[in-house]
């Protein structure tokens, strides 16, 4: 059944291996460690951590908690960051004419890039700065070229000490959507959520530390109803017997009518506006840690 598609490693693991404490601003934050090649293959997920940001879901995150979220991915991001990385390459990923999928292009725009400053900055400034280069790649369907061998090619020229790639995920329950934020240390394999497998982008296929930064934006609508009558049963008192031969017809009905039909929000657009501002100051913070916010909105516009 599709509703089991998640590219969240929170939505699959075991209680046994996540992690959970309450951070500020009412975030959580779960750790996932799969350490072992028989835990990977049950979870269907590559050796390594993921780390998950949460926040209630609301259409209108508070200023006080988006702050906060930047400066808890800011901290993941630089813990899973190799020692004395001085060049980075961050890529957004998906296609920036679908709304959904264009949180990755709309989060680099964002970004502070400074490998093309060298020179041109007083040196109290450049001294305080990684290099920083970033890149859209776009989609295979649109370039005829796979993400990874444009990454690769730029890896190629560029010799980046590590990449960090940013994405549009799916997720198993619709509340996880634009309230969540996964980063990992085992890369991502471009379109896995929504069954469009494309080659992965990881230390084996690029040559460098891969970290994953990614945001759920869509749910299958069978998963929508899965939620509804989960919802309806424990309200009306249906055994867990019932409930499930219910949720059963339900994904027979929307799969035969309306076969893998995925639903994202109708206020998408500001919410993709919303999740890649987040992004783009936790990545901006991570990668000048000596910057001040205020330095970074500076140089973000000259």
């Amino acid at each position: 059944m599709r509703t089991k598609w998640t590219d969240l490693a929170l939505e699959t693991s075991r209680g046994e291996l996540a992690k959970s404490e309450r951070l500020e601003g009412g975030i959580e934050r779960t750790t996932v460690e799969i350490r072992d090649a028989q835990s990977a293959r049950e979870l269907g997920r590559p050796i390594g951590t993921y780390e998950t940001l949460s926040c209630p879901q609301t259409m209108t995150i508070e200023l006080g908690t988006r702050e906060a979220l930047s400066r808890e991915l800011a901290r993941t991001i630089r813990e899973m960051l190799p020692d004395n990385a001085e060049t980075v390459l961050v890529a957004g990923l998906g296609n920036r004419s679908v709304t959904p999928d264009a949180l990755g292009p709309r989060t680099v725009e964002r970004v502070l890039v400074t490998r093309h400053m060298d020179g041109c900055l007083p040196q109290d400034v450049g001294a305080r700065m990684a290099s920083v280069c970033a890149a859209a790649p776009g989609v295979l369907g649109v370039t005829g070229i796979e993400t990874a061998e444009v990454l690769h090619g730029i890896a190629g020229h560029v010799s980046p000490d590590v990449i960090i790639v940013v994405d549009a995920l799916a997720a198993r329950s619709s509340k996880r959507i634009c309230s969540t934020i996964q980063v990992a240390d085992t890369g991502i394999t471009p379109g896995s959520g929504v069954g469009n497998h494309r080659k992965a982008l990881t230390w084996e296929t690029l040559g460098v530390p891969v970290i994953a930064v990614g945001v759920p934006m869509v749910v299958y609508a069978s998963t929508i109803a899965r939620d509804a009558m989960a919802f309806f049963g424990q309200s009306e008192g249906i055994s867990e017997s019932d409930e499930e031969i219910l949720m059963s017809c339900v994904e027979r009905v929307i799969s035969e009518q309306l076969g893998d039909l995925i639903v994202t929000p109708r206020e998408v657009d500001a919410l993709v506006e919303r999740m890649a501002g987040i992004l783009a100051e936790g990545i901006n913070m991570a990668l000048h840690p000596a910057l001040t916010a205020q330095e970074i909105a500076q140089l973000m516009a000259q």
